[in-house]
């Protein structure tokens, strides 16, 4: 039997993690799972960001710049990595 496709297994832990409730997972993963899914499917972060200032978005956004380094292919693999570790535990 071949191994699961990366598109297969990354739609597998998306659905994983819609099911985890926010209070369960420490704000620092839910960052790292946020950068990792937006570097997934939407790829580099663009500089258009709106005026008004939020700190949620900072966060969230300052998240996703770090790694946006990453091939859309590495940050599905890193995203998987991360949901398979939490359900193991």
């Amino acid at each position: 039997m071949s191994e699961k496709d990366l598109e297969t297994r990354f739609q597998e832990a998306v659905e994983i993690a819609s099911q985890m409730t926010q209070a369960s997972l420490p704000q620092d993963v839910q960052l790292r799972l946020y950068a990792y899914y937006k570097q997934s499917t939407s790829g580099v972060i663009t500089n258009n960001q709106p005026n008004n200032f939020d700190l949620r978005n900072a966060f969230k956004t300052n998240a996703w710049m770090q790694i946006s380094h990453l091939s859309a292919d590495e940050a599905k693999e890193m995203y998987i990595e991360i949901i398979n570790s939490l359900v193991q535990k």
